[in-house]
């Protein structure tokens, strides 16, 4: 059998208005290829929220699903780590 490749991200929330959604900011580090200087990104993502108790402000690990809407293709792995 083969094995799939999970993504998991950890991010804190920023939005909660949504129902069952959640948007999550996930910030790395990325090198730039010409000076090599590390520069922060920021990319915010949309996740299945089953459970009411996660507030703005929380940090979750999120993981890839299959997708559930146009643009939700994670759901939360843990919370309030």
């Amino acid at each position: 059998m083969t094995e799939k490749h999970i993504q998991k991200m950890k991010g804190v929330v920023v939005s909660t208005k949504m129902a069952k959604t959640i948007v999550v900011e996930v910030t790395r580090l990325k090198k730039h290829p010409k000076y090599r200087k590390f520069m922060k990104v920021t990319k915010r993502y949309k996740a299945h929220n089953e459970n009411p108790n996660v507030s703005v402000g929380d940090v979750v690990v999120i993981v890839s699903t299959r997708p559930i809407s146009r643009e939700k293709r994670w759901r939360i792995l843990e919370e309030n780590i």
